[in-house]
């Protein structure tokens, strides 16, 4: 189809994308954002390659190079830092055609957003989308300030507390919480912290700590610990949290407590959905976030929103059956691939925060004898699942 007009709900990567995507496409597309200045939920986001391909189709592969980090190894160790493995990540890239970028996530929004807005497209901001409403023909969007537009399609891209998602399903959709609490902030790469080139992930007592480069001489770092529900810490005192959940962990994880900022870290209280029966209502559809929140421990969360927009765009530019049948089309390639990586990413998350001690014993005891071919074929499969194989 061709001369489409796209409402686009949210400008996080998944929104972002998408409008790029479908631009390329030929279609109008607007953007509209609640909020009055752009801010990634998160330090940073590994954009592993399926991701990368992505953005190399929009023309930014030099620019994501840029503010990628040079990611070789991934390393596991324990709380007492003994090493389980080390895994080359060069046989991954030799098999999916592309290295991986670990990146900050502002900077990555920023390119997006940069990319996007022109001399006569901008995102619009302060944008609170409170309904829709379709026919036949239109689908209308209306604004909190009495705004209201009209186009061919609208795509939900307002993340995990998407405000449109109940409408697309039918019914209210609760969010699940995960059971863990995650920390993360960026910090210089030092010598005594690790290798510039190497993620390093610690695991023990049902908790991890990890490092990955990132671009700028910087490490995205994450904590991840089970806690109840309803937690909250001050940014002042969350270093003196981590050093007291971290107690007695390697000298790194010490070095990295004491040097992060934080009041730059970042504590979230990780939520993900159960698969939903649908991602589309006649001309709306949910992409990213709002339509398969991830816990994020296959770091596929942002690649999946990318994914989405490649799909949705080929679907709508591919077909003359008209704009319902195009977003059946999106909903029927991407409700598969990424339920079934949800459900992954919740398995593991369970596994690694110890929500049944047996299973994260045997865990650990896996990680000293795992090869690098299994870790390696489990990391292509992830990737190759996607539309670019």
């Amino acid at each position: 189809m061709n001369h489409l007009k796209v409402i686009i709900i949210g400008a996080g990567i998944g929104g972002l994308t998408a409008g790029l995507t479908l631009r390329r496409a030929g279609y109008a597309v607007e953007i509209y954002e609640k909020t009055n200045e752009i801010r990634p939920a998160g330090a940073g986001i590994s954009v592993w390659s399926n991701g990368v391909k992505v953005l190399n189709s929009l023309g930014l592969g030099d620019e994501i190079a840029k503010i990628g980090g040079q990611m070789d190894v991934m390393e596991y160790r324990s709380h007492h830092n003994e090493l389980f493995n080390r895994i080359s990540l060069h046989p991954v890239i030799e098999t999916v055609g592309q290295r991986p970028y670990p990146v900050s996530r502002t900077e990555l929004q920023s390119l997006l957003l940069k990319t996007f807005n022109t001399d006569t497209e901008t995102v619009k901001l302060n944008a609170q989308c409170i309904g829709v409403e379709q026919d036949e023909h239109r689908v209308t969007a209306y604004f909190a300030d009495g705004y209201q537009t009209s186009g061919d399609v609208l795509i939900a891209a307002d993340g995990v507390h998407s405000k449109l998602r109940d409408y697309v399903v039918g019914r209210p959709v609760e969010l699940r919480y995960a059971g863990y609490v995650n920390w993360n902030g960026l910090v210089d790469i030092h010598e005594d912290l690790g290798n510039k080139n190497n993620w390093v992930i610690y695991v023990g007592e049902g908790k991890r700590a990890s490092m990955m480069p990132i671009g700028n001489h910087r490490f995205y770092y994450f904590f991840g610990c089970p806690m109840p529900q309803g937690t909250v810490v001050k940014p002042q005192y969350r270093q003196q949290e981590l050093k007291h959940l971290f107690t007695g962990w390697p000298f790194a994880v010490q070095r990295l407590i004491e040097r992060l900022n934080p009041d730059e870290s970042n504590r979230l209280e990780i939520h993900d959905l159960d698969p939903l029966e649908t991602i589309v209502k006649g001309r709306v559809a949910l992409l990213g976030d709002a339509a398969h929140a991830t816990t994020p421990t296959l770091g596929q969360g942002g690649c999946q929103a990318m994914e989405d927009a490649e799909i949705i765009s080929r679907f709508l530019l591919t077909t003359n059956l008209g704009v319902e049948y195009a977003l059946k089309r999106y909903e029927a390639e991407r409700k598969e691939r990424t339920s079934t990586l949800v459900l992954k990413a919740r398995k593991r998350a369970d596994m690694i925060y110890g929500k049944d001690p047996d299973i994260t014993q045997k865990w650990y005891e896996q990680l000293k004898h795992e090869t690098e071919r299994d870790v390696t074929d489990a990391l292509c499969k992830t990737i190759l699942g996607g539309p670019f194989h």
